[in-house]
């Protein structure tokens, strides 16, 4: 089939390239503009937008693709739309304007989490398992009707970063499976149980403000779903740190003996264990400012938190 390929981010790169890979024809591709990168302030392509470059694709960028013309992009025969982690709304004369129209690789199992991050609510949320699933898009936000899904479990040391890169790879083994079925005729559609449909909210950098007066199961979904933007963070001692993982830490401390938000342990050994309401959460993984991501037990290898602090 000829296919118009919709993404932005290096998560929508694995996808687009198994395409290219398979007998399948990437005809056009639409990404968001590009954006300034690093300190330079350089413009750059997006990831999508390079790989496109590198096979001679033509390239669509609209700022805003329901108000902007896509005649250009409309008039590209093609039989299929494939959308992947685009980042724009699409409105009805795309998503009607070719013959098997538009289909969306989405990083949960539908009809859960429903929206621009999936991905980190399902963290964020405590989940076990979470997956990919490959719809047929509508006029609602990924309501419409599910052509499969596949699941995998979620690791005690996931985050938003290695689960990103985990449904990316998963998408891009599904996407051409799905095309097949499509084209000879036996994909089946099912509809979603609207009744039990959940949809997330878009992330906010307000989020990363931790307060370890709620459940340990909350402060660790924070940091994990929040490891890729916006991070969670603290400061102990005016120190600044960017949190990347986190897990519940089991021990036979007295909770009475301790404050909300206070260092109860903090050595290269043991790593560095603070107080939330109902137990005590070891960060693992951090960002110190003017720094590089380390463990925290690296960092306590050279660096000392006193014990007692109450981080803010």
């Amino acid at each position: 089939m000829k296919v118009i390929f919709f993404g932005t981010p290096e998560y929508a790169v694995p996808s687009l390239q198994a395409i290219y890979d398979s007998r399948h024809e990437v005809v056009a591709v639409v990404s968001q503009p590009d954006k300034a990168k690093g300190r330079s302030n350089k413009i750059v392509p997006t990831p999508i937008k390079e790989l496109a470059m590198k096979y001679g694709t033509k390239v669509f960028q609209f700022e805003k693709i329901r108000k902007d013309d896509v005649t250009e992009l409309l008039d590209i025969p093609a039989d299929i739309i494939v959308t992947c982690a685009y980042g724009q709304i699409i409105g009805e004369n795309v998503l009607y304007a070719k013959k098997h129209g538009v289909i969306n690789l989405h990083g949960s199992i539908l009809p859960k989490y429903r929206g621009s991050s999936p991905i980190q609510w399902c963290l964020m949320n405590g989940d076990s398992v979470t997956g990919v699933s490959i719809l047929r898009s509508q006029i609602g936000m990924d309501d419409g009707p599910v052509m499969a899904i596949r699941e995998i479990d979620i690791e005690e040391d996931d985050n938003s970063i290695t689960l990103f890169d985990k449904l990316s790879k998963l998408s891009a083994e599904m996407i051409v499976p799905a095309l097949d079925d499509i084209e000879s005729g036996r994909a089946t559609f099912v509809e979603q149980d609207h009744e039990i449909a959940t949809k997330c909210t878009m992330l906010k950098p307000e989020m990363g403000e931790l307060d370890f007066s709620k459940s340990v199961s909350e402060v660790v979904g924070l940091i994990k779903g929040l490891a890729s933007w916006p991070n969670a963070h603290i400061t102990i001692d005016s120190v600044y740190f960017k949190l990347y993982n986190a897990k519940r830490y089991n021990c036979e401390l007295n909770l009475a003996d301790y404050k909300d938000g206070e260092v109860v342990i903090a050595n290269s050994k043991q790593g560095l264990v603070i107080k939330c309401s109902d137990g005590f959460v070891e960060i693992t993984e951090l960002l110190p400012i003017n720094s590089k991501r380390m463990t925290a037990k690296s960092y306590l290898n050279g660096k000392r938190i006193e014990l007692g602090r109450i981080v803010e």
